[in-house]
């Protein structure tokens, strides 16, 4: 009877010690960078490229977390599928967000 589900497990190449540790020095590297993009005032570009640089640094961190962590990159179509479509909603949301930031007119918390 286990010789039966045995015949249909399949072998995925996933990650080994190496390339966990690559991974987890590339967020190590985001990390810093993340830090020294603090520390340098970005406003000479427009108001707000400190906080688009930290997004984007950590976006390519998770991006890196979702797809070797937690095996996305290994998943069926249906998973990658699911993961789309969170990113979509993300998308809506941040949408919605910025709309309301965006036509709202100066107030107590804003000079």
């Amino acid at each position: 009877m286990a010789e039966h589900h045995e015949e249909h497990h399949e072998e995925h190449d996933h990650m080994n010690i190496p390339k966990y540790i690559g991974i987890f020095m590339i967020l190590v590297v985001g990390t810093i960078l993340t830090y020294y993009a603090a520390t340098i005032d970005l406003d000479f570009i427009f108001p707000g490229a400190n906080t688009l640089v930290a997004l984007g640094i950590a976006f390519t961190k998770m991006t890196f977390v979702m797809l070797f962590f937690m095996h996305v990159y290994w998943s069926p179509k249906l998973i990658w599928l699911s993961v789309l479509a969170s990113f979509f909603w993300l998308a809506i949301m941040f949408a919605y967000t910025m709309q309301d930031y965006l036509t709202r007119d100066f107030g107590v918390f804003t000079g």
